[in-house]
């Protein structure tokens, strides 16, 4: 399993790192300005917003479950299904990527574009009212969908009329001198695919606890370097760096082929020992449960024979 396990996360940091130092190696020294919520706007969109999470909810559970097919998808399944569908950083918050808001008239609509778009302000704003809107009711809303197996409609009406009652208020009409948000820029295949590799390797084996940045939070230098946990684990704080090299890789500028490649195979020999330690760590503390366990069982049978 630790080999598999291995394999995978090498194959996966060698397609990572080899993109990566494909890309200009010249980086923005200033912090790029993250994008932020128009909080202003959530009150024309909540509605429209409130559907699509049904929505959204409804369509990732059924997904699932023809997925795992004939396996039953688990209570669990569906509470992450509806923890995540808010959350950026998750893949099942992938659709907000793909909206456009845009003005018509006195009001807001919500556009499918059909492709993922950079994540600015548009973005951050639908994120934010999602997350207002399912709040803490996601456990709610996961129990409504495992226990009663609503229709699309139902869920919609649970969760927008009778849970959040986002959809009981008529919203606002637009003021007319709202600003108009940024223009729907479709994000290229590469860098979509490279974000999905990110947050796939988010909690893998080999990189433990590594936050998901963008491909354009790594080349605009856009990492925290404050964001250190001081009460992790051992095994927490030999990996806690891994962002750190990963920016440090991509600040160095190589000028042959030969340094691109010795950077790629020390970056696998690094995880391979980070994996090598704990897969160790694991076969010790399985060796030692086994050890105790025997050492039990001899001292009860021993007992009985006194008695």
């Amino acid at each position: 399993m630790g080999r598999r396990a291995g394999v995978l996360t090498a194959v996966s940091l060698l397609f990572f790192f080899t993109y990566l130092v494909s890309l200009p190696h010249a980086c923005a020294k200033k912090k790029a300005v993250s994008a932020v919520a128009r909080k202003e706007d959530i009150p024309f969109i909540n509605c429209h917003v409130c559907e699509k999470i049904s929505h959204q909810i409804y369509n990732q559970v059924k997904d699932k479950e023809s997925k795992i097919s004939p396996r039953k998808i688990s209570e669990y399944d569906v509470i992450e299904i509806a923890e995540n569908v808010c959350n950026l950083k998750k893949a099942e918050a992938d659709w907000i990527l793909q909206i456009d808001i845009v003005e018509k008239g006195d009001k807001l609509e919500l556009v499918e574009q059909g492709v993922e778009g950079h994540c600015n302000s548009e973005c951050k704003t639908i994120e934010r009212a999602c997350q207002e809107i399912i709040g803490y009711s996601d456990t709610d809303v996961a129990e409504f969908v495992f226990s009663s197996k609503p229709s699309r409609e139902s869920l919609v009406k649970y969760l927008c009329n009778d849970l959040s009652r986002a959809c009981t208020v008529k919203a606002p009409p637009v003021p007319k001198g709202r600003v108009p948000g940024e223009t729907f820029a479709a994000k290229p295949t590469k860098d979509a695919e490279m974000e999905k590799l990110l947050r796939s390797m988010e909690g893998m084996p080999g990189a433990p606890g590594m936050k998901m940045y963008s491909r354009d939070d790594l080349m605009n230098n856009n990492i925290d370097d404050d964001e250190e946990d001081s009460d992790d684990d051992d095994d927490d704080n030999n990996n806690d760096g891994f962002a750190k090299n990963l920016k440090k890789i991509l600040n160095q500028k190589s000028n042959t082929k030969q340094d691109l490649k010795e950077k790629i195979v020390q970056g696998i020999k690094k995880t391979g020992n980070s994996l090598k330690g704990h897969v160790n760590n694991v076969t010790k503390q399985i060796r030692n449960w086994w050890k105790r366990s025997k050492t039990g069982s001899k001292s009860s049978e021993s007992s009985k024979k006194e008695l």
